[in-house]
Order: C-alpha cells, then structure tokens, then sequence
C-alpha cells in the first residue's frame, strides 16, 4: 500500500518502503489511487501472483494497462523477478519497451535489480537494449549499477 502523504520510496517510484510509512494507518488514509493500485493487475504483479494476474487479463484486462506514474504489471513483475508472470504477459500482448513518464521500461527495472533470466527473456521478446530514461540512461547503465 502506498502512503497518503506522497512517500516518495515506494515501488511506483523506486525500492519499496523504507519503514517510513509504519504509523500510517491503513484505510482511512488511503487514497482511491493507491485503492486502485492494490486491486489492480499491478498488484497482482508485483506480488509474483501468476494466477491473480490471470484472473485480471482473462477478465479483460488491457496488460499494457498503465498505473498512474506509467507503470505497466511487466514493469512492476519485471522489477520484483518474476519469471513466470513476466513470461505470461509478454505472451498476452504486453509490450515489452512501454515506457513510464521517466522513460523507463521493464528492460530498466530488471536490468536494475540484476533479474538476468527476466532481462533475457524481455530481449527474446523484443525489448530494446537502446532505450533511454530521461536521464538518458540504457539498460546496461542500469545493470552496471545493481
């Protein structure tokens, strides 16, 4: 759950929660956006939840769908490592050199968090290896930093 006081540490924006955000009650002080988010294919995806993801993408569920900060669930399960939900949505369509607002994809985020099997699989699928965020950064800048 992401906190009402705009915590700028958590997966939508960089690592998960530093303990900042322990006192924070949930419910009452959640907004609808993070509401959404936990009820979301992001969720589901983040948590490695293959059958939840599923469940999102046979009801329907655009997996290109983007979160508000233009995260995509190959962004979020990319991120996390998740081989299995990785490899289920690229074969669902999901575009694997979608961008969030800072330019980055999931090639990035795996790259980042030295996910080699997920970063393979997304170049076997078409990821470029050329793109850059808006600092101008590629996957291999990425990978160099994990």
């Amino acid at each position: 759950m992401y906190p009402a006081h705009g915590c700028s540490s958590h997966p939508a924006q960089g690592a998960g929660c530093d303990g900042c955000c322990t006192g924070a009650s949930p419910g009452v002080r959640e907004t609808v956006q993070e509401m959404d988010f936990q009820r979301g294919i992001w969720s589901a995806a983040m948590d490695g939840d293959l059958k939840r993801v599923q469940r999102f993408v046979e009801k329907g569920t655009d997996p290109n769908l983007a979160d508000n900060f233009g995260y995509t669930a190959l962004h979020y399960s990319s991120r996390h490592g998740h081989l299995p939900v990785c490899s289920f949505l690229l074969k669902s369509g999901a575009d694997s050199n979608a961008q969030t607002h800072g330019g980055s994809t999931a090639l990035h985020r795996a790259a980042y968090c030295g996910h080699l099997q997920v970063v393979q699989m997304l170049l076997e699928n078409g990821a470029d290896p050329t793109k850059t965020d808006s600092d101008g950064r590629t996957a291999l800048h990425k990978v160099s930093w994990s």
